[in-house]
């Protein structure tokens, strides 16, 4: 028996911010047909609030410390200022979405990140997602739209990294559905050439990985990216999509070897 599919969609801060690159992605992810999962982002608007409230944000090495202040910040923000608006706007578009934290029916805990080697505050790393949860939600048919925001069960929000948050629930869910994974941003998806938008990599297996890191084609921060990619798919998840805001149907797929 096929297992029905599900497409879990990442779409950062930089995105969400700006009404020019969020209303088509909205309009993109609106028209997915079947089971879908919205996770966003909204580090920038959160350093913006933060500001107006008097609260320094502090990153190291491109994170953000997250102080007992900050976690207020990130949680009433994500939480409430960017996790509604989505949801508001999905629902004029015909979406039934329901915005949820990780504390929300226990859907995802973390654990605080060790202090050692460098101290980020209150920052969570997933330790469990609730998937009976988050299938019975999907199966009633509402559209589950996840703030970065997790708890350690013990009381305490964490903020956590909305990438991780998308990798995780995919993996906790590809054992009960089809999963795609689409990272939305402002590239096309994978390019040979940043310049040229003539020169997208339609797909990627983990053969072509090897050789286009060999060559160069792929490098710096894209390496990491589909590491962790090659990882989910690993983990169960069918494919891994990266991608524009506006196309979500599009960009690079991220597969495994034919067998």
């Amino acid at each position: 028996m096929s297992k029905e599919k599900l497409n879990i969609v990442k779409v950062g801060g930089a995105i969400v911010e700006k009404e020019e690159s969020l209303l088509p992605l909205l309009k993109s992810f609106s028209s997915l047909s079947g089971n879908k999962i919205l996770v966003h982002g909204g580090g920038k608007i959160a350093t913006a609030i933060a500001a107006q409230l008097g609260v320094e944000t502090q990153m190291i090495n491109g994170r953000r410390v997250t102080s007992a202040e900050m976690l207020k910040v990130v949680t009433m923000v994500y939480g409430g200022l960017v996790n509604k608006n989505l949801v508001a706007r999905l629902q004029s578009m015909g979406v039934n979405a329901i915005g949820l934290s990780g504390a929300d029916m226990n859907i995802i805990r973390s654990d605080k990140r060790p202090v050692e080697p460098i101290d980020f505050g209150f920052v969570g790393d997933v330790k469990e997602v609730n998937a009976k949860a988050l299938s019975d939600i999907i199966g009633s048919g509402a559209v589950p739209v996840l703030a970065p925001l997790t708890h350690d069960g013990k009381g305490t929000m964490l903020n956590t990294n909305g990438d991780t948050i998308a990798a995780t629930v995919a993996k906790a869910l590809s054992s009960e559905y089809d999963v795609t994974l689409s990272y939305c941003s402002s590239t096309p998806g994978v390019m040979k050439d940043l310049d040229d938008p003539d020169s997208l990599i339609k797909t990627i297996t983990s053969s072509d990985f090897r050789n286009l890191v060999a060559d160069g084609t792929i490098s710096e921060g894209m390496i990491p990216k589909l590491e962790n990619a090659f990882e989910a798919i690993g983990s169960g998840v069918s494919r891994v999509v990266i991608t524009s805001a506006s196309d979500i149907d599009g960009g690079t797929t991220i597969m495994a070897d034919p067998e």
